[in-house]
């Protein structure tokens, strides 16, 4: 390998790297931001019963069930 090689750094990789060396805590944001959102435990019992209240679509939905 030749000495003056470097390896290639996309602009969106070099931009994420100056963002997290700017601002070190933004790991931990993002995983608190996570876990308002997307890490929490299911109720299962609400889940099964907002299944079962679900209504079925018809196959085409612009379809007058009360045509006149």
């Amino acid at each position: 390998m030749h000495f003056l090689w470097k390896p290639y750094k996309s602009d969106v990789t070099g931009f994420i790297e100056q963002l997290k060396a700017g601002k070190p805590a933004l790991d931990e944001e993002q995983r608190a931001g996570r876990a308002l959102l997307w890490d929490r435990r299911l109720d299962r019992e609400a889940l099964a019963q907002w299944r079962a209240a679900r209504v079925a679509q018809p196959a085409y939905v612009y379809y007058e069930l009360d045509a006149k």
